[in-house]
């Protein structure tokens, strides 16, 4: 008669690399850790011709949304840093930090 659970556990080994994931990948805008939800954006859109993509939150994914056009991140292209000198996406960027990883919260319409 076999039995139900062998002293050898063949998936022994595939059990422990599990166990140790790497840890997650900073935001791209806010360089704070992703949480359980990660957002893998395209700073140049994809309607623009982007087709690198990048790790996010979701409330920061929407923020830029909200705050740019397609065209305008277009023009900004990977440069983190002239997203950050708008001063509605830096005011965001200092709120944020010091939320958790998986904040959410409602965004405000497109301003056009």
């Amino acid at each position: 008669m076999a039995r139900k659970h062998s002293r050898y556990d063949p998936y022994e080994d595939l059990q422990r690399e599990e166990a140790e994931e790497a840890p997650p990948p900073p935001c791209w805008l806010c360089g704070r850790p992703t949480g359980k939800t990660l957002i893998w954006h395209h700073p140049v859109p994809k309607s623009r011709g982007g087709r690198d993509v990048v790790p996010m939150h979701s409330i920061c994914q929407q923020t830029l949304i909200a705050n740019f056009t397609n065209s305008e991140l277009q023009r900004y292209g990977t440069d983190v840093d002239g997203l950050l000198a708008n001063p509605a996406i830096r005011k965001f960027v200092d709120w944020v930090a010091k939320k958790d990883p998986d904040f959410t919260a409602p965004q405000a319409k497109k301003q056009r």
